[in-house]
């Protein structure tokens, strides 16, 4: 059987989400696509990596996030070594908050 990896990746989701408009557009589409437990894991992450943008160390962001220390673990990997999404992001969001 083949990987899972291995299978072409489907862009009509990634095309939808740059459809969406507004905030209210964004949340109702990520509340019909994801279980609470989805969405909160994913809002957990994204908030870890802007504290590890803002320096902030293990002990902290597990005080302000409630994360786990394995989450954090993973969320500074993929912000220090993954494709460079999150970093892109936040550097955008302070754009735009400057």
């Amino acid at each position: 059987m083949p990987k899972a990896s291995a299978k072409e990746r489907s862009t009509a989701l990634y095309e939808s989400i740059l459809e969406l408009s507004s905030m209210e557009e964004c949340r109702a589409f990520f509340d019909d696509l994801c279980t609470v437990g989805e969405l909160r894991a994913m809002e957990q992450r994204y908030d870890v990596a802007l504290l590890l943008d803002q320096g902030l160390v293990y002990t902290e962001i597990l005080e302000k996030t409630g994360a786990s220390s394995a989450t954090i673990s993973r969320v500074n990997r993929i912000f220090s070594f993954g494709t460079g999404g999150f970093r892109k992001m936040i550097e955008r969001r302070k754009q735009r908050k400057a």
